[in-house]
């Protein structure tokens, strides 16, 4: 539908409330979800009944599946949300039956430095503002069940079995082995490390807690994976959350606290149905980050979106070795114990000449750097700089067909992108091993700017995936962590911490399990880069992965590596991205959010 703006160059949030959006009824019936299957939240969102859903669509076959990754990333951004939502729009323009699923923004990130993730120009998801800020309470009703539990640890360390019991602890939790955090949906440095439980017996045991971001805990990362009521009843039984003074696991079940944290989200893990600037059905679910947690929205979303529509466009955050690896050997993984066969059928990695041009080393921008110090060197024609950068995109290529499937290079063309630069991306990108490669303009133009995308990308689906794990599932987890290390982010081998060596050991002598299966691990490190440290641009050679601490989210069904040195919690920069943001009283609009 069109969208009419005044200003010569809109901004996201005028497009967005520019936009004239069909009711959610309207949306619900271009998706074919049928009437008793939507629980609306107000006149542009509503839920989905999954379990009517997939049990009304049960004989039909899936769509297929189309992954949107990028090259990896630099504090630019590549705009690979906005061209995931504007290839939706194109094969939408196309009379295809198509919908996008993607992850609920942070707040976090939305009121630090990264901005919303609703798209941008004329690909956004709608209502925009809704969906970077409160939307249905999904991420407030996860931090709740999260924080619930970590006060249910305190509790547990401070009182006896029954009021007025002195047997204090009865689980014998270790405070100093305590692994569950407490949480905030905000970059809040100053709560990393925290000491609770001061000022008298009354306010519990003194110890040394810490939050995370609520989009990196392990209750987000269950709530995203959960295939339903009882499998989210089940994995909170058996999440670990500390462990004994002998070393034995303590879950949420021994504390008593699981029943309770699946009735708080009893309502927050049915997917949440909404549409682009163009009217086409979008499901906005899951919010786990890239980096530190495993990335993608919800399997709930996917399953959903796979019976309903012939193709289904989804984001993997950031680079394809984060991201895209980990919708692999997480998300099509952990759907395969449950009886569920998914795998991407293209791979679209989004890259942009100027990213291409600082893993180049024509300039370094460090996050939180004004774009302005760069901008004449990265909007000045540079072959030379794109070409060794090209390496970069080269081995995100090479990752992606690891897993057997075909790939698409989509690059975001920019108005200082000069014909020369773009041809020569898209030759490299050929060479490297995609399929098909070339331009795309959608932030401008909407789906229009991504029709030849599509159809690149429909060409590609022509070629049959030939789906390939990177390890056996019984596979160690030493073994899987030396895999990742290797094949994926070009290390030569691991360095692990005392600390982190004695959790391997750990581990291994507990074999922990989920659904009977051995562990899988999601891998958090840096988005910046192929390796550990976002300084090594390119592709970093002749280095051994640090692992500096592994973690054991049980519920969520991973390992969790820490790689090298970065916060679970990030912290807002000197000039918060909140610092434009008001309401017009007049009108009730919200302005300056992007």
């Amino acid at each position: 539908m069109p969208v009419k703006i005044k200003s010569p160059v809109p901004s996201d949030i005028e497009i967005a409330q520019e936009a004239e959006m069909l009711p959610i009824t309207k949306v619900a019936e271009k998706a074919g979800i049928l009437d008793e299957e939507l629980e609306l939240h107000g006149s542009y969102i509503a839920k989905i009944d999954y379990d009517k859903v997939l049990e009304r669509l049960k004989d039909k076959p899936d769509g297929k599946i189309i992954t949107v990754t990028a090259m990896t990333p630099t504090p630019l951004g590549e705009g690979k949300t906005v061209t995931a939502f504007g290839l939706g729009q194109a094969l939408a323009r196309k009379g295809l039956n198509i919908i996008n699923t993607f992850r609920e923004p942070s707040k976090g990130p939305t009121f630090g430095i990264k901005g919303g993730a609703a798209g941008g120009g004329y690909s956004q998801a709608l209502p925009m503002e809704a969906i970077n800020l409160m939307f249905t309470g999904d991420i407030p009703a996860t931090e709740t069940a999260h924080n619930l539990c970590a006060a249910a640890i305190d509790a547990s360390i401070l009182h006896g079995k029954e009021v007025g019991d002195k047997n204090r602890n009865p689980l014998r939790i270790d405070p100093l082995n305590v692994s569950w955090t407490y949480c905030v949906d905000l970059n809040a440095r100053a709560l990393r490390d925290v000491m609770v439980g001061l000022g008298g017996v009354a306010n519990g045991y003194p110890r040394l807690a810490h939050y995370d971001i609520t989009v990196a805990t392990e209750t987000a990362a269950i709530h995203d994976l959960a295939l339903g009521l009882k499998d989210l009843r089940e994995r909170f039984r058996r999440t670990v959350v500390a462990y004994t003074y002998d070393g034995k696991p303590v879950t949420c079940e021994d504390l008593g606290v699981a029943g309770a944290m699946t009735a708080l989200m009893i309502d927050a893990i049915k997917p949440n149905l909404v549409q682009s600037t163009e009217g086409h059905p979008m499901i906005c679910h899951g919010f786990p980050f890239a980096n530190v947690a495993h990335g993608n929205n919800s399997t709930m979303a996917n399953l959903v979106a796979l019976k309903l529509a012939d193709y289904m466009v989804t984001e993997n955050g950031f680079g394809v070795e984060c991201g895209y690896i980990k919708f692999c050997e997480v998300v099509c993984r952990q759907a395969k114990w449950a009886g569920y066969d998914i795998w991407p059928d293209c791979c679209v990695i989004v890259a942009t000449v100027r990213a291409l041009k600082q893993h180049g080393g024509a300039f370094h921008l460090r996050p939180g750097m004004a774009y302005a110090r760069v901008k004449e060197v990265a909007e000045t024609e540079n072959l030379p700089a794109v070409e060794k950068g090209c390496e970069n995109l080269a081995r995100n290529i090479e990752i992606a067909r690891m897993t057997g499937t075909p790939v698409v290079v989509a690059i975001n063309r920019f108005t200082s992108d000069t014909d020369k630069e773009v041809e020569l991306v898209r030759k490299m990108a050929l060479d490297a091993g995609a399929v098909e490669a070339g331009p795309c303009e959608n932030w401008a133009k909407g789906g229009a700017g991504a029709l030849d995308l599509a159809d690149l990308v429909l060409k590609a689906l022509e070629t049959p995936k030939k789906p390939q794990s990177l390890y056996e599932d019984d596979a160690s987890v030493a073994e899987k962590i030396e895999l990742f290390a290797t094949k994926i982010f070009g290390a030569d081998g691991t360095d692990y911490a005392p600390d982190a060596q004695k959790k391997l050991k750990m581990f291994e002598e507990l074999d922990l399990r989920a659904d009977g299966k051995r562990l899988t691990v999601n891998m958090a490190k840096t988005h910046l880069s192929l390796a550990h440290d976002l300084n090594m641009l390119g592709v970093p050679r002749n280095y051994k992965l640090p692992i500096r601490d592994i973690r054991a989210s049980v519920g969520a069904g991973f390992y969790y590596p820490l790689c090298g040195v970065f916060p679970t919690m990030p912290g807002l920069p000197t000039k918060p991205a909140f610092l434009p943001v008001d309401v017009d009283t007049e009108t009730g609009k919200i302005v300056g959010l992007f």
